[in-house]
């Protein structure tokens, strides 16, 4: 898999550059046009009335930061959950923080003022920082979904296959990953010639807004976008549904309910999270080309930023009676100590 892996990185890589190559050659020899700034529209069709949009935005963007803080520092703290299981599921809270930090705390100040500009390079990491941790997100759902598969599955074999030596590995081909295949595709989007304006109708920095203002040929770019899409989500979407029907075909063929009822608890928030999770990604990005409705995405995008992470924490403790049990020790713990 790892050796798999670092092949299709290197690949990746490898034609990237030359696309980026060939994008830096096109600028030297032509004039390119590339703002300073971009202007984020925002919620701008609002008027006046999206400064009411600040306070409910402001205290789910803090309650999700709260709730996955909480889940982060349980798992750290309490031995008990000191198991692959949880170590993935710290690793997807640390996530859900990292990404709206990537866009929603911008979001919230444009909320308040009138010229609502990002410069060139700030929009550029904004971009690598967004994808390259949803991208790490959905791969981190998929070890999940493999520790589950090995849990149910091959329960005799669970400590030799899921190691701590194989979920650092798994967790950490998860983060590289990304980070490394975004790299070129974010110079792809500085060396683009940016003739048609520059006004992004979003709120952040994505992908279709910053295409369309594009003149030059992006079919080149759309294409890889799309093969980008299909490795990390659709891929991690393809292990988790594989994995999961192992699980249910051998769940299934446990005699007792209670059994059956204790193998699927373990897994219904994980579940929910992959529901909702990618849905709305598959939706936004899993499909060629730049002709989208804006404000179709602008909407999803609001859910994936601001609200999926908002629920996280509820689902991952609501679903999990181990997380519930830890959390309400502590709590009868604080309470003892007043």
């Amino acid at each position: 898999f790892f050796v798999s892996l670092s092949c299709y990185l290197c690949l990746c890589i490898s034609v990237f550059c030359f696309l980026s190559m060939q994008g830096l050659s096109s600028w030297i020899m032509a004039n390119l046009s590339r703002p300073s700034e971009f202007v984020l529209l925002g919620f701008s069709s609002f008027g006046e009335l999206q400064v009411l949009l600040y306070g409910p935005f402001l205290v789910l963007y803090l309650l999700a930061f709260i709730g996955n803080t909480v889940i982060i520092i349980t798992v750290i703290a309490n031995t008990h959950l000191h198991t692959p299981m949880y170590f993935f599921l710290g690793n997807f809270s640390l996530l859900e923080i990292l990404v709206t930090m990537t866009a929603v705390p911008r979001m919230l100040s444009d909320l308040l003022v009138t010229h609502k500009v990002i410069s060139f390079t700030g929009c550029m990491v904004q971009f690598y920082f967004y994808f390259s941790l949803g991208s790490t997100s959905f791969l981190i759902l998929s070890d999940m979904a493999l520790d589950r598969f090995v849990a149910i599955c091959h329960p005799l074999h669970y400590d030799t296959l899921m190691s701590w030596a194989m979920c650092v590995r798994l967790a950490g081909a998860a983060w590289a990953a990304p980070f490394l295949v975004m790299v070129p595709t974010v110079l792809s989007r500085a060396y683009l010639n940016y003739c048609h304006g520059n006004i992004i109708n979003h709120f952040f920095c994505d992908n279709v807004p910053l295409l369309q203002l594009s003149c030059s040929d992006t079919s080149l770019l759309e294409f890889w976008d799309f093969m980008m899409a299909l490795a990390f989500v659709l891929s991690s979407f393809l292990v988790t549904l594989i994995s999961y029907g192992y699980i249910v075909t051998t769940v299934l063929r446990i005699p007792s309910a209670t059994g059956r009822q204790k193998a699927f608890s373990t897994c219904g928030s994980h579940l929910t999270l992959v529901f909702i999770g990618y849905s709305s990604t598959i939706f936004l990005y899993v499909r060629p080309g730049k002709a989208h409705s804006v404000e179709i995405n602008k909407t999803i995008a609001l859910v994936t930023s601001v609200l999926t992470p908002f629920l996280s924490p509820f689902i991952l403790t609501l679903r999990n009676e181990t997380v519930k049990a830890v959390l309400q020790g502590h709590m009868q713990r604080l309470k003892g100590l007043h």
